[in-house]
């Protein structure tokens, strides 16, 4: 290993962020580059902290590169997600991808990724999502009777994200070797807090349920001080302007629209609409849509999508913007397979997919903006200069 790569949120950047990039060149990386969500995040929403905040706490923890998933990749699903960061850090031209995962066994993740693409496993996948089961549930379930202990893998987050990290490497040919670290401290998705070596850990889902003031102990000293001085300068996300709005946007939009929004199928586009006539807050138009069929998660997807208006069909990421870095490695850039650089305005001329996801980008970059506790101004995704150490 030398150049290796990481796909991730930073939404806060914490503890085990910092000891995963040292774990990465302790391991023999000589550079670390970093793609990471920007304009939106995969839960559904915007991130908590504004991108440049997250690429300094990059950027003083030891990373080198810090490029962009775009936000039509970023608020995507975890095959979608991963592809793109694959599809980004291989054309950057790293060797490997490092993740943390609950069953750090990278030989195994990939035994479980390959299933993943064998026909047969098609056929049982449709016989119980015909019963009413979640994608998640009968994919795992199908996956067990095929390998057994497949499906105990596949109902882990880490484990799964780390599973469509090998599924999307190996579908395209991808010049990546998965590293598995094992997940430090504590458990994704608000578990309790731990330590590794004396140091206390948090999962960032934990730390955005707390205050920024409570953060300190579960992340990096300097980190820390940026936290604060974003809060002061009311950069961090405001719920309630996200709220209203998502409802003004959705509710803006002829039912029409939804249709072509990604992730509608079976009509969802139908009860998309008749829920956001009726809904009165964010909560409320999530319950009205939710069934048995369609988990929390994808919902919230699926709404920002609409509100956004994110198409069902995307090309794979067609350029690499930096948005940080240091001096000694942006040499880097000049062997990368895709437009690569740190102006947006000038990788949006490359070419006509290029200009698509720019304009999306931006889109969701300047919502983001708009849901800050001090509203921000539009453009900020072409006119913010990258952070240069």
């Amino acid at each position: 290993m030398e150049f290796a790569g990481i796909i991730t949120e930073y939404d806060p950047f914490h503890n085990g962020h910092a000891a995963q990039i040292a774990a990465a060149k302790s391991a023999g990386a000589g550079c670390v580059a970093v793609c990471m969500s920007s304009g939106a995040v995969q839960r559904g929403g915007v991130p908590v902290l504004p991108e440049s905040v997250r690429v300094c706490a990059a950027l003083d923890a030891g990373a080198d590169l810090v490029i962009t998933l775009p936000a039509p990749y970023a608020c995507a699903t975890a095959e979608q997600f991963a592809s793109a960061g694959v599809r980004l850090l291989a054309a950057l031209g790293c060797d490997t991808l490092v993740f943390g995962a609950e069953d750090p066994n990278a030989a195994q993740l990939s035994q479980v990724a390959e299933l993943l693409a064998r026909p047969e496993l098609d056929t049982l996948l449709r016989k119980r999502l015909s019963t009413g089961m979640t994608y998640a549930a009968a994919r795992a379930e199908a996956a067990d009777a095929l390998l057994p202990g497949a499906g105990t893998l596949l109902r882990t987050p880490n484990n799964i994200l780390g599973i469509e990290y090998c599924k999307a490497i190996l579908a395209q040919g991808a010049a990546l070797t998965p590293l598995a670290l094992p997940r430090l401290g504590a458990a994704h998705g608000g578990g309790r807090p731990g330590e590794h070596n004396g140091i206390p850990m948090a999962s960032a889902s934990y730390l955005r349920s707390l205050t920024v003031e409570d953060w300190e102990p579960y992340v990096p000293p300097r980190a820390a001080a940026l936290y604060t001085r974003a809060a002061a300068a009311g950069l961090l996300a405001d719920g309630s302007k996200f709220e209203v709005a998502v409802l003004a946007l959705l509710r803006a939009k002829p039912e029409a629209d939804f249709a072509a929004v990604r992730g509608v199928s079976e009509g969802l586009e139908h009860r998309l609409a008749a829920a956001v006539r009726e809904a009165t807050s964010l909560d409320d138009l999530y319950t009205r849509l939710k069934t048995k069929r369609y988990p929390h998660a994808r919902l919230r997807r699926l709404v920002l999508d609409a509100a956004l208006g994110i198409p069902a069909e995307l090309p794979a990421p067609p350029y690499i913007q930096v948005l940080g870095a240091r001096k000694t490695a942006l040499s880097r850039l000049k062997q990368a397979a895709l437009p690569a650089g740190t102006s947006l305005a000038d990788l949006a001329r490359s070419g006509a997919e290029a200009a698509k996801i720019s304009e999306l980008h931006s889109k969701a970059v300047d919502f983001s903006a708009l849901c800050r506790v001090k509203t921000q101004p539009m453009g900020l995704a072409f006119t913010a200069k990258s952070v240069v150490v």
